[in-house]
């Protein structure tokens, strides 16, 4: 199935990947996540809760307020230009990871630079405030 649900997420992406690395991270470890459902869902925030991940609070139809949001886009041309597309998770993986590391520094800065000031007040000056 290409939807992603709550379970889903859950499990192919919180369980997996983000558990073990906010675990990495540390105590300083904050989600950053729009509101999408499967973020959203029950069943998410309280496998968020239990394993004790905090999130940034996100206001509601936002997704321009999110510097990601871009580099995925970014990210998702870069893999849909190659010549053989990705047949399986791992190698799609793979290739992810590749394409991450090609995108410069510089483009991401200007990304972060380039929003509007007046949504940059929307988040509290210190990055505390979370769920």
């Amino acid at each position: 199935e290409s939807s992603l649900t709550a379970i889903r997420y859950r499990d192919e992406i919180l369980r997996p990947l983000v558990r073990p690395y906010a675990g990495a991270v540390g105590p300083g470890f904050l989600l950053m996540q729009d509101n999408a459902r499967p973020h959203v869902a029950g069943v998410c925030q309280q496998f968020l809760q239990e394993e004790g991940i905090d999130t940034m609070d996100w206001p509601a139809r936002s997704p321009d307020l999110n510097p990601i949001e871009h580099i995925w886009d970014i990210m998702s041309r870069s893999i849909h230009q190659r010549h053989i597309a990705p047949q399986t998770v791992q190698e799609l993986a793979d290739a992810l990871v590749q394409v991450w590391e090609e995108i410069p520094q510089d483009t991401i800065r200007h990304l972060i630079r380039s929003m509007p000031r007046e949504k940059l007040c929307l988040w509290p000056k210190e990055a505390s405030q979370r769920r």
